[in-house]
């Protein structure tokens, strides 16, 4: 496990992170906590939440849980000074949370106090934007993606009312750094020009999909996180279990796909077929596939933490034991020839 820095913070994480968005509904109280402490005691320092969680389903009875299970492990294990915790307020939505308002100044002074309250702790390490007010491509609506609707001075007005709040926060000592999530390389630059021209806390990481099925990240997002110092949380390094394998023959009782039925609009006609060119290429190689995924991470041009997941604590023994795998640069090359041949299949 390697440690590296959150953006110009002087916060050092993990470059893996467990995420608990299933802590709560697919993963119970007693497995959660075990999951945190097998995570710990691997060299892990760093977790990921939101106030929506858990998912899979979503719904307005269960905002919040995910974070009040890691404050109960906090209150019990007393662990808290070994873990960098990272949470995230939701925008705009179907009425899960806010009867579906999404944030703003005033509501990030409230959410930032009820997080607090959740996880039972005087202070979060990076507080993040799930995503922006204005829209997102991501989630597979850049297929259809529309820009031509949004307001720039309404945008420059919104992200400074929410700089303010979070300075506020920072100043009171209950953030310390900030990030955004499912961003565009425009948004995440005029967050950080906004902050450095007025004096404000600064962008430290965006939490953007990323996987070998999922690479939009490697352009603008990767010149602009090189060049800005952003760190980027990867969700879905496993193609929301794709690349375990186990969708290729069947749907398992209680996964994901079992659940939502389409992996939020990741099963298309390509899917399958492309992730076979992944596993074949890890038996070749005589890899785990799930290690293979996780050790391409290390592998990018730009700085990442890794967020996985795992429903039960057997799938994260199994992460866990390739926590030291490496690639060959034959099997990068390999890699990066079979995205070439089978790019964005979904």
């Amino acid at each position: 496990m390697q440690k590296l820095k959150l953006g110009r913070s002087d916060i050092m994480v993990t470059d893996w992170c467990l995420g608990t968005m299933t802590y709560g509904n697919q993963t119970d109280r007693a497995d959660a906590y075990q999951q945190i402490d097998m995570a710990l005691d691997a060299g892990i320092n760093f977790l990921d939440t939101a106030e929506m969680y858990p998912v899979n389903p979503i719904s307005a009875e269960t905002v919040g849980l995910s974070e009040t299970i890691i404050g109960e492990w906090i209150a019990k294990t007393g662990r808290r000074s070994e873990v960098v915790i990272a949470t995230k307020v939701s925008g705009n939505n179907p009425g899960w949370v806010r009867d579906g308002r999404g944030y703003d100044g005033d509501v990030i002074r409230q959410t930032v106090d009820a997080s607090l309250r959740r996880l039972q702790t005087d202070v979060i390490d990076l507080y993040q934007m799930h995503w922006p007010e204005r829209g997102s491509y991501m989630f597979r609506q850049n297929w259809t993606f529309d820009p031509s609707g949004q307001d720039r001075q309404q945008t420059m007005d919104h992200m400074r009312d929410v700089l303010e709040a979070l300075d506020d926060c920072v100043k009171a000592g209950k953030i310390r750094a900030i990030g955004m999530s499912n961003e565009s390389a425009w948004g995440m630059t005029k967050w950080i020009d906004q902050a450095e021209a007025l004096g404000l806390p600064r962008m430290a990481s965006v939490q953007n999909e990323y996987s070998l099925m999922c690479r939009l990240y490697d352009t603008d997002m990767a010149e602009m996180a090189v060049n800005e110092d952003v760190t980027l949380l990867s969700f879905s390094p496993l193609a929301c279990g794709l690349l375990t394998g186990k969708y290729q023959d069947d749907v398992p009782a209680g996964s994901r796909l079992s659940i939502n039925g389409s992996l939020g609009g990741r099963m298309t006609p390509r899917t399958l077929p492309v992730t076979q060119v992944y596993l074949d290429l890890a038996r070749d190689h005589g890899i785990d596939p799930v290690h293979m995924a996780m050790a391409w991470q290390a592998t990018r041009p730009f700085l990442i933490s890794a967020i996985f997941g795992a429903t039960n604590v057997d799938q994260l023994a199994h992460l866990l034991a390739g926590r030291d795998v490496v690639l060959t640069d034959d099997l990068i090359a390999e890699i990066d020839a079979a995205h070439k041949a089978n790019p964005m299949p979904y």
